[in-house]
């Protein structure tokens, strides 16, 4: 079975331990994103999965790009542009204080993106599931302005 997920990768960004954001000195850097972690999770159970995403041609593209490799994602199809990867902030709750999330995905790479920025002929071809969510279309500056 072949599955593509299509989405927003994102910088995460989370104080070491249960620090609050106000306490924290330091912040700890990994990638997620629901639709890669989805892919993260079919390629642990053995599926041939594929992530698409557009991110920037710099090194913190390149992280997140590895990031998923290392699980066995096929990355080929994912775009290179765009300035700037989306990040989000996670302060991991503790005993009765909820876990807080602020995200930062204004400008990314994929708000930015258009339909011709994917070879989408190509990422179909042979697909048996394509998985995405909602948020994609709302993260899109085309429809927030």
């Amino acid at each position: 079975m072949k599955v593509i997920t299509f989405g927003e990768i994102m910088l995460r960004l989370a104080p070491h331990g249960y620090y609050r954001f106000t306490q924290a000195n330091d912040f700890e850097a990994s990638f997620g994103g629901g639709e890669a972690n989805v892919a993260v999770s079919l390629a642990n159970f053995g599926l041939d999965v594929a992530f698409v995403t557009k991110l920037p041609a710099h090194d913190v593209g390149q992280c997140a790009i590895n990031d998923l490799r290392k699980y066995g994602v096929d990355t080929s199809m994912i775009t290179r542009g765009g300035d700037r990867v989306g990040i989000y902030y996670l302060e991991k709750g503790a005993s009765q204080r909820a876990s807080q999330v602020i995200y930062d995905r204004a400008h990314s790479a994929i708000a930015e993106a258009i339909p011709e920025d994917f070879n989408w002929s190509k990422i179909f071809e042979g697909v048996d599931w394509f998985h995405f969510t909602g948020i994609d279309q709302l993260v899109s500056s085309r429809h927030t302005k």
